[in-house]
């Protein structure tokens, strides 16, 4: 595997610098996956930005085809009321208020904090975010607590963690990435005794959104699956890319037909219904 095990895959320096990245990847990964005995060479999750310069895989044999694509939207609003009522319609609006309005009625009171170092309550984290890694239908890499730990000390400043309580109770927790303009929100947590009865999806994007605004972000990503209220919050798609290739020549020629039949956007019954799906492939 080539890329970033817990996120999206990148390459470095300007374009000329990418381009010369991808040939030398398109050379050189077939013989390096024989001489270490590896059947299968997968490029993880490299962004569509990347297609131009990744285009030489192609000719080397790799097939394309997307990965379940991560969501983005436009923040450059002068608060979440902004948002709500310059992007959504007016019933999606209501219903976000109603949503919303539950939640502050919720007692005792829920109340957000966001930190850079989670490991003063990873225990009390680390099984909300199982709780959804196990309710999810699609399961791709499970983080450790010591990867939630270590991240938010290496990297302080581009981590923040988003954190809800009930009194001195976590309900919530959320791993969000900072860089430039942009904020990235990974991966979540929820306790869900109370997530569906305090409609803690909601009050969550609020609160990121909120801060996100509040502290001069222009731009949200959010990752993959959990589509329909991404849809109906007016997010876009943010396609991003898997390159296989088998060592085999015979196996891949097979390979490269049926992986375009086989990859999981196409069971999505929500993806379509994006305005940007067709960029998923295009």
């Amino acid at each position: 595997m080539v890329g970033c095990v817990a996120g999206e895959g990148h390459l470095d320096g300007d374009a000329e610098s990418q381009f010369a990245i991808a040939a030398a990847l398109a050379q050189s990964l077939p013989q390096l996956a024989r001489q270490l005995s590896c059947a299968m060479i997968v490029l993880k999750e490299f962004p569509a930005k990347y297609r131009a310069p990744l285009h030489c895989l192609r000719d080397a044999g790799f097939a394309r085809v997307p990965s379940m694509p991560m969501t983005t939207l436009s923040i450059d609003y002068k608060d979440f009321d902004d948002y709500l009522s310059k992007m959504l319609s007016p019933r999606t609006r209501g219903k976000v208020r109603r949503k919303l309005r539950a939640a502050e009625r919720a007692q005792p009171a829920i109340t957000v904090s966001v930190v850079t170092d989670v490991t003063p309550v990873i225990d009390d984290v680390y099984p909300l975010y199982e709780k959804v890694y196990e309710r999810s239908p699609l399961k791709f890499e499970k983080l450790t607590k010591e990867f939630l730990c270590e991240i938010g000390r290496r990297m302080p400043d581009k981590v923040r963690f988003f954190i809800w309580r009930q009194d001195n109770r976590i309900i919530a927790f959320g791993l969000c990435m900072v860089q430039g303009d942009t904020l990235s929100h990974d991966y979540v947590g929820f306790d869900y005794t109370v997530a569906f009865e305090l409609n803690l999806y909601y009050r969550v994007f609020h609160d990121v959104i909120a801060w996100a605004i509040a502290n001069g972000y222009k731009r949200f990503y959010s990752g993959s699956l959990n589509y329909d209220p991404k849809w109906h919050l007016r997010q876009s798609l943010y396609p991003v890319d898997l390159y296989v290739r088998h060592t085999s020549g015979q196996i891949n020629a097979a390979l490269r037909r049926v992986l375009p039949l086989m990859e999981p956007t196409r069971s999505d019954p929500i993806l379509p219904n994006f305005h940007n799906y067709n960029e998923l492939w295009e």
